[in-house]
């Protein structure tokens, strides 16, 4: 990326009228806050003692189940401001910003922090970031782009949830609000401090290379604090005749009726919508379309739709079999919330999801549906959590896939009500593979421990560096030629890109609809990064250089440094 990129993304765009108006004046540093829910975990008061006394601790911090994550990383924002100094906190979203901003608040009074997000529309956008340009406000709460927001003299820099995909900018540079932070800490010789109910894979080579150290909680408050979580597997399933009718375990349907009779039940689904997939109930083969052997979904009123060109199918029958029965793959938040809605005629039932999504829901009998992500909080925490379709989560061809599920769960089941309340998680998932036993023992730091101890066997990020090279054939080939590479550096690939159906969604960086690219990953061990990096922008600016209008762009490749998906 370019000056001009970064800029782009650090300063929000200019309003005349909130530069016109003065900034109010700074207000002086606030108390040392008490430890208050800090004090759960073993060395959390002196992680805010050293805050306070205007020292540059670094720590990892693994977050207790609850609600109280919002008001610790409040306090240390407080006992940060305390020493005289400012402190960035970066969320994923805005509902989680949202939180932290009623905790400071509640913790500081109002006047003391600025909020930066997109919802807060351009004027009032501008003038927070001016109000924390011109040093009246010294702490900052926003989600990806504050991590460029200039506090002045900066003495703390946090992040929540660094594994979520909001923390990845998909404009030039693209770059993750983690690494950001990182580098801001290092720079500005600040504190660092990176909170998450699970654990990433970097977050765990942080603790492993020594540069930051791990602040988390006794087995005895973690056992206190966490739900009692037990698993459905395959085995289970195929003795289950309740499953094999309706998709949902016996052990599922108790737990959620016993749920009821004391508050809410969340209910996780993978996928959002109707019936995403489906398949021939006798041989299992997938239904495809007729016309352009797509996928076909089921609709609300029953009829089948084809996913890519979209003609409905009104008398399908499976080539393979020669049956005429249709079954569910995996089914969508709103089939799973129809159904719940008919096995519990008496209790409503609430969605959360892509089209709307719920922040809060209160704490009388009901079922909430959501997809990962998307759970509002309820009051009180849920009586019970029914985590479904494990296994869609689990077999997506990602590196990450493990780390992600396991992230997903633990996020939705920390807002279950803690053992000792009766909080029960039910997770439809093979027991014995690795994230869902971490989930049962509530261990996401052990599970990010050896998932670091494999990649550093395979040479895997974060062990090494690597960099994605994408576009048509013949382009890349012309690349990975022309750029000077460092002599430690391993060429996997290339290997085709999924090519983007017209009608389909396109992800970020990937093929224009249509187009056969392929993709080739550059590998370098630790230390070469930079001279990784150096090598791919001088081959691109130079491509670029040569370039000579519309004939050229079928030339072009994406390079992308430490892409967040390698497959």
């Amino acid at each position: 990326g370019s000056l001009a990129d970064v800029l782009q993304l650090a300063v929000p765009p200019r309003s005349a009228r909130a530069e016109r108006q003065e900034s109010p004046a700074p207000l002086p540093p606030p108390d040392r806050p008490a430890p208050g829910s800090w004090a759960r975990y073993e060395h959390g008061p002196a992680y805010l003692d050293a805050l306070a006394s205007g020292a540059a601790p670094r720590a990892v911090w693994n977050a207790l189940p609850g609600p109280q994550w919002c008001e610790e990383l409040a306090r240390a924002v407080a006992a940060t401001l305390a020493s005289g100094r400012g402190a960035l906190v970066v969320v994923p979203d805005g509902r989680a910003a949202a939180r932290v901003d009623a905790a400071l608040t509640g913790l500081l009074g109002a006047g003391r922090h600025a909020l930066l997000t997109a919802d807060a529309g351009p004027e009032k956008r501008y003038r927070q970031w001016l109000a924390v340009s011109r040093g009246s406000v010294r702490a900052v709460v926003g989600t990806r782009a504050a991590m460029f927001a200039p506090v002045r003299d900066l003495g703390l820099v946090a992040i929540w949830d660094d594994g979520d995909d909001n923390h990845s900018e998909q404009h030039a540079p693209q770059p993750h609000a983690r690494e950001v932070l990182l580098l801001r800490a290092s720079l500005d010789r600040c504190a660092f401090l990176l909170g998450s109910r699970s654990c990433t894979v970097e977050a765990a080579q942080l603790v492993e290379s020594g540069w930051a150290r791990p602040l988390a909680a006794g087995r005895e408050q973690v056992r206190a604090a966490a739900p009692l979580v037990r698993t459905v597997g395959d085995e289970d399933l195929a003795r289950d005749e309740a499953a094999r009718a309706a998709r949902l375990p016996s052990l599922a349907w108790q737990i959620a009726r016993e749920g009821l009779k004391h508050g809410p039940v969340l209910v996780q689904v993978p996928r959002r919508g109707y019936v995403p997939r489906m398949a021939c109930a006798n041989c299992r083969a997938a239904a495809r379309c007729r016309h352009c052997a797509g996928p076909l979904q089921g609709q609300d009123a029953g009829v089948l739709r084809c996913g890519w060109c979209g003609r409905d199918e009104g008398s399908w029958h499976c080539p393979e079999c020669g049956a005429f029965r249709l079954r569910a793959q995996v089914v969508g938040a709103r089939r799973t919330a129809e159904e719940l809605g008919r096995a519990f005629p008496a209790v409503p039932v609430r969605t959360s999801g892509r089209e709307q999504v719920l922040d809060t829901v209160p704490g009388t009998p009901a079922l909430v549906v959501s997809t990962p992500g998307a759970e509002p909080v309820a009051e009180g925490g849920y009586a019970a959590a029914l985590l479904l379709d494990g296994w869609a989560m689990l077999s997506r061809p990602d590196l990450r896939a493990a780390e992600d599920a396991l992230r997903r769960w633990t996020g939705a089941a920390a807002l279950v009500r803690p053992q000792q309340a009766g909080g029960t998680v039910v997770v439809v998932a093979e027991p014995t593979l690795r994230p869902v036993q971490a989930l049962v023992r509530w261990d996401p730091v052990g599970h990010a421990v050896r998932e670091l101890a494999e990649r550093a066997e395979l040479g895997f990020p974060p062990v090494s560096r690597m960099a994605s090279v994408a576009g048509l054939g013949e382009a890349v080939a012309e690349f990975l030629g022309a750029v000077g590479l460092p002599a430690d550096a391993q060429v996997l690939g290339p290997v085709p890109v999924p090519v983007t159906r017209a009608d389909g969604p396109r992800r970020t960086g990937g093929p224009p609809p249509g187009e056969h690219w392929e993709r080739a990953l550059i590998r370098v061990p630790p230390g070469s990064g930079s001279a990784l990096a150096a090598a791919l922008k001088s081959a691109q600016a130079a491509r670029m250089a040569r370039g000579n209008g519309e004939a050229d762009r079928a030339g072009r490749v994406r390079v992308r440094i430490d892409p967040p998906d390698i497959g």
